[in-house]
C-alpha cells in the first residue's frame, strides 16, 4: 500500500493519561512505523505537547463541531480517523475515508458535547462562562443520538473488544456490517524491562490503577474486602489514580485500620507506573457494568500482563477478552466484597500461582500493528469494499 496521509482527531491525547489516551497513541505510533504520514488533531494541553518521531501533533482541537470543521478542509489529508465517537460527525463534512474507533462508553453517553455551541468562547460572553457550562450536560444527550446518525456513515468502526461491537450494534443497529473488532495493542514499553522472578514478594504487593472518579471502578469494595485479610496476611495495596473519590477512599482506609497497608500515589507517568507494576504480584480491577458505563475492553490487563502481573477482574464486559483465565488472571462472577476477598485469600494463601512469562507472551500477542492493518483497507480512497 502506498502511504496515506491520515488525519486522527483525537480529543484524549498524551500527555494525558488514560486508557483512551493509550489507544491513541499506540494507533497512531503503528501508523507512523508503518510508513504512513500521520497528522493528529488534539485539544491544547497545559503541560505541553508530546513529541513524536514521524508524527504531526497540532493542538487546535476545541471539542464543537462548529469550531473543528475547518481543520476537516485540510487538503493534505487523504483520510481521516476519529478516535472517539462523537467525532464520527466528520463523515458528514468530507468526501475522504472517514474511519472511527469506539471504546463503549463514548456512545453509551457521549462526554464530548462536540454539537453544543460555543458561546462561551465569545467576547463580552465570559462572565457567563459556569451558567453555560452548565448546559453542556443537554448538549451531551443530544451528541449522543447524533452519534447513531453518524457512525453508520462512516467507512468502518473499529471496535476495542467483541463485547464493545456487541453492544454497539444493539444500540445502533445501522452499524452492521460497518464494525471490526480489532482489539487493542500493548506498548512495547511495557514489555521492555526484564520481569521480576515468580516468587511472591513479602509483603504481597497489590496494585490498582484507575480513575478516581468513576465509582463502578469498585476500588472502594477491594479496601472493604482487604479489611477483613488484613490480620491473616502480610500486604501492601497501591492505589494509582486521581479523581475525586480519592478522598473518601483515603477516609475509608484510616476507617477501617489500613492506613499501615493502602497507599495512594496519585497520577503517575508511565515510567513510574511500569516500575510499580514490574514489582507488584497481583493487578486488581473489579468493575462492575453500569447502563451508561462499561470496560470496553480494559487495557490496563494487557499492561500488567506484559510486565508479568496476573489480574483480578469481574467477569463482565471485555475483561472477559483481556484476560486468560487460569493464566494471566481470575475472575469473580460479580463485584461484591464478599467475593473479591475469596478471591483474594486465594492469592494471598497461595493456593492460586501464575507464570510472569506467560503472562507476558498473551500480551505480546496484542499489537498495535495488527490493530492498524485491520484498519488501513478503509482509508484507501477508491471503494468502500472489505479486503
Amino acid at each position: 500500500m502506498n502511504p496515506i496521509h491520515i488525519g486522527v482527531l483525537a480529543p484524549e491525547f498524551p500527555p494525558d493519561i488514560g486508557g483512551v489516551e493509550n489507544y491513541s497513541l499506540g494507533f497512531v505510533r503503528a501508523l507512523a512505523n508503518l510508513g504512513h504520514p500521520v497528522t493528529v488533531y488534539t485539544p491544547r494541553h497545559p503541560q505541553g505537547e508530546v513529541s513524536l518521531a514521524g508524527i504531526t501533533v497540532k493542538p487546535v482541537l476545541k471539542l464543537r463541531r462548529v469550531l473543528d470543521r475547518d481543520l476537516i478542509r485540510d487538503p493534505s489529508i487523504q483520510a481521516w480517523h476519529a478516535m472517539n465517537a462523537a467525532y464520527a460527525w466528520v463523515a458528514e463534512e468530507t468526501d475522504a475515508p472517514v474511519v472511527a474507533s469506539v471504546h463503549g462508553n463514548d456512545f453509551l453517553r457521549a462526554y464530548l458535547p462536540v454539537t453544543g455551541p460555543a458561546l462561551h468562547r465569545l467576547p463580552g460572553l465570559w462572565r457567563w462562562e459556569a451558567p453555560l457550562r452548565r448546559l453542556d450536560e443537554s448538549w451531551r444527550a443530544h451528541t449522543t443520538r447524533q452519534i447513531r446518525r453518524w457512525l453508520p456513515k462512516t467507512r468502518a468502526v473499529l471496535t476495542n473488544s467483541r463485547y464493545t461491537e456487541q453492544v454497539l450494534l444493539t444500540k445502533i443497529p445501522a452499524c452492521r456490517g460497518l464494525t471490526v473488532p480489532a482489539m487493542v495493542g500493548v506498548d512495547p514499553y511495557f514489555l521492555a524491562r526484564p520481569l521480576a522472578p515468580d516468587d511472591l514478594h513479602t509483603p504481597i504487593q497489590l496494585i490498582s490503577i484507575a480513575r478516581l472518579s468513576e465509582p463502578r471502578k469498585n476500588i472502594h469494595r477491594v479496601i472493604d474486602a482487604l479489611a477483613r485479610l488484613r490480620k491473616d496476611f502480610d500486604f501492601r495495596y497501591t492505589v494509582i489514580g486521581e479523581g475525586a473519590q480519592r478522598p473518601a477512599l483515603e477516609a475509608q482506609v484510616r476507617q477501617m485500620g489500613l492506613a499501615g497497608h493502602v497507599r495512594f500515589t496519585g497520577a503517575l507517568p508511565r515510567r513510574e507506573l511500569r516500575e510499580y507494576l514490574h514489582t507488584a504480584d497481583l493487578f486488581i480491577l473489579t468493575s462492575s457494568v453500569l447502563p451508561t458505563s462499561h470496560e470496553g475492553f480494559g487495557l490496563v490487563y494487557l499492561e500488567a500482563a506484559a510486565c508479568g502481573v496476573p489480574s483480578l477482574a469481574a467477569r463482565l464486559a471485555g475483561a472477559v477478552e483481556a484476560i486468560d483465565e487460569g493464566h494471566t488472571g481470575l475472575f469473580v462472577d460479580r463485584p461484591e466484597v464478599d467475593a473479591i476477598a475469596k478471591a483474594l485469600r486465594r492469592v494471598l494463601k497461595g493456593q492460586i500461582r501464575f507464570d510472569r512469562n506467560r503472562c507476558r507472551t498473551f500480551a505480546r500477542a496484542f499489537t498495535w500493528e495488527r490493530v492498524v492493518e485491520t484498519a488501513l483497507p478503509y482509508y484507501q480512497a477508491h471503494g468502500s469494499e472489505r479486503l
